[in-house]
């Protein structure tokens, strides 16, 4: 049991505690979604009878955490390739609580990425709503694997894949079993969106996101929590909150936002269309279901929220926090919706998969915030670029952001992989995704952008994530994403893929004026391209390798 200040503090097991929570809450509800309410007894019943099948055909912990290393797998695992919905939370909770580890798959994969994907992770089990049934047919029949399929129904027509099970048939069926003491040492598994790269399984203790990423702890007294039963007693006297998760659970920060709110005695809120992202329908379900929260991931969801506010008000007296994590936000689309629900504060954060949370910034309708600066976690480092040390506030030139203390083990099945990423810095292990940062002498983050999408062109570095935020300046830029294509002046040079609204026959002219006034001359896009839609993942992060494409083609 570590300590903190004197205090012991417990080790969480995700599985355990929204158990223990949900059996001393068992009438609150749990998940809403489509005017339906599950209570934490129903929603526990269920995942409890999940976890039996799945002891049942032997899955499980086969080698302890302190047997293996960082990037070494003991647990089954089970993949969920599912639409958010009560059964992608079910499916997490009873696997938590059968030892076996689920992990996010991405449902916008065609079959050759997403067999890249299932030969990489090798889940002995997989999640899957029916509307996907083809392409997972296709896809392992590019793979070895012959892992238990459970087929969720949906409104697709699509019959059992050969071998599967019907998930709720399956449920039903199952009568709920001894079963074994989940461990703080089992895995949290989360995949990276691969918008960049290939996508990497990122290794996690469940004790240990917990607390970085998904914020159970004891807020009142500023630690972690000392045991269980001060979590339960807490969530108990709580007033429930509930959120709305606007971004698919294949998001570390939908995922994490659903932990917090079940892991404090709250509900789970699922807008009605769950495929894709309806800034009405997300209006709709905040009035209509009492909302408390909303969690987003940046512009691409932010944008269309105010947007239709603006066009159709509504009673959102209910919301009193809009989070968002993940991808950047504009400032002016942060006041827009701070003028419209007033009483709400905006918390914008920073972090990867490999991290958790690692600074943030919050604004409300009194105190404002224009620039993106962000509080840095207790836990939140700056690297030298040749990683022999720690930055101190004020540095010179730039460092790579980075976590210590409770930080992941490693990438799944990557060892070398695992070495770079997690090195040691003063003789302290550290997380270190990519992201090229600057400490200010207040203390302040200024975030520069993920070195794998930086762009040298001329022999400066330039961050894309930077020169976006300059060109979103424009009042009539909707959407923009910046990449590097060949040049032969200057080996790469900065174009600008932009959706506006209006006709602007000098758009380019413009943009690059609008951005002058926010980065130096240098980082100026070269080439203006508006398209009709930008790109985007599911969870709204940009697709780079796209951009890259259209760039090129754009000459």
């Amino acid at each position: 049991m570590p300590e903190q200040a004197g205090v012991p503090s417990v080790e969480l097991n995700l599985g355990s505690l929204i158990e223990a929570i949900g059996q001393a809450v068992p009438e609150r509800p749990a998940i809403v979604h489509r005017r339906s309410t599950m209570t934490f007894e129903r929603f526990l019943g269920r995942s409890r009878r999940l976890a039996s099948l799945l002891a049942d055909h032997g899955f499980g912990c086969h080698r302890e955490r302190n047997r293996l290393g960082g990037h070494e797998v003991g647990q089954s695992l089970m993949g969920q390739y599912l639409y958010n919905g009560p059964e992608y939370l079910e499916g997490m909770v009873g696997a938590y609580r059968s030892r076996v580890a689920p992990f996010n798959v991405n449902y916008r994969y065609v079959a050759g990425e997403l067999a890249y994907l299932l030969n990489d992770a090798r889940p002995q089990v997989l999640q899957y709503h029916a509307r996907f049934a083809p392409t997972l047919r296709d896809a392992l029949a590019m793979t070895d694997l012959n892992p238990l399929l459970l087929q969720v129904a949906d409104d697709s027509g699509h019959g059992l894949l050969p071998g599967a099970l019907d998930y709720h048939d399956a449920l039903a069926a199952t009568e709920p079993i001894p079963l074994p003491d989940p461990s703080p040492d089992d895995l949290y598994v989360l995949y990276t969106g691969g918008t960049t790269g290939m996508p990497k399984g990122v290794l996690w203790r469940q004790a240990d996101v917990a607390v970085t990423t998904m914020g159970l702890i004891d807020r009142r007294n500023a630690r972690e929590w000392t045991s269980v039963e001060d979590a339960v007693e807490a969530a108990r006297q709580r007033s429930p909150g509930r959120i709305l998760l606007c971004a698919p659970l294949i998001h570390g920060a939908s995922q994490w936002g659903a932990m917090q709110s079940l892991g404090r005695g709250g509900a789970v809120v699922f807008p009605d269309q769950v495929k894709s992202f309806l800034a009405a329908d997300a209006w709709d379900t905040v009035a209509r279901d009492g909302v408390t929260q909303m969690s987003i991931v940046g512009e691409a969801f932010a944008g269309p929220l105010a947007d239709e506010l603006e066009r159709l008000p509504r009673d959102v007296s209910s919301l009193r926090h809009l989070v968002s994590g993940g991808a950047a936000f504009r400032p002016e689309t942060k006041a827009r919706l701070l003028d419209l629900v007033p009483h709400m504060s905006v918390l914008e954060t920073i972090g990867s998969s490999e991290t958790g949370i690692q600074g943030s910034s919050i604004a409300s309708a009194s105190s404002p915030r224009g620039k993106r600066e962000f509080t840095p976690d207790t836990r939140t480092r700056v690297v030298s670029e040749d990683f022999t040390h720690f930055l101190e506030p004020g540095h010179d030139g730039t460092g790579w952001l980075a976590s210590a203390g409770r930080i992941p083990l490693g990438y799944l099945g990557d060892e070398p992989k695992t070495a770079k990423s997690y090195p040691e810095v003063d003789g302290v292990r550290v997380s270190v995704p990519g992201d090229r940062a600057r400490l200010s002498a207040a203390g302040v983050i200024d975030l520069l952008g993920r070195d794998s999408i930086t762009v040298n062109s001329g022999g400066e570095k330039i961050f894309v994530e930077e020169v976006e935020d300059a060109v979103r300046a424009h009042p009539d830029v909707t959407d923009a994403v910046v990449c590097g294509r060949p040049s032969e002046r200057w080996g790469a040079e900065i174009v600008a893929i932009v959706t506006v609204r209006g006709d602007h026959p000098h758009i380019a002219q413009e943009i690059t004026e609008a951005a002058s006034r926010k980065i130096a001359r240098y980082k100026l896009p070269k080439a203006v391209v508006v398209v009709d839609r930008i790109e985007r993942g599911v969870a709204g992060k940009p697709d780079y390798r796209w951009a890259i494409e259209v760039a090129t083609k754009a000459r």
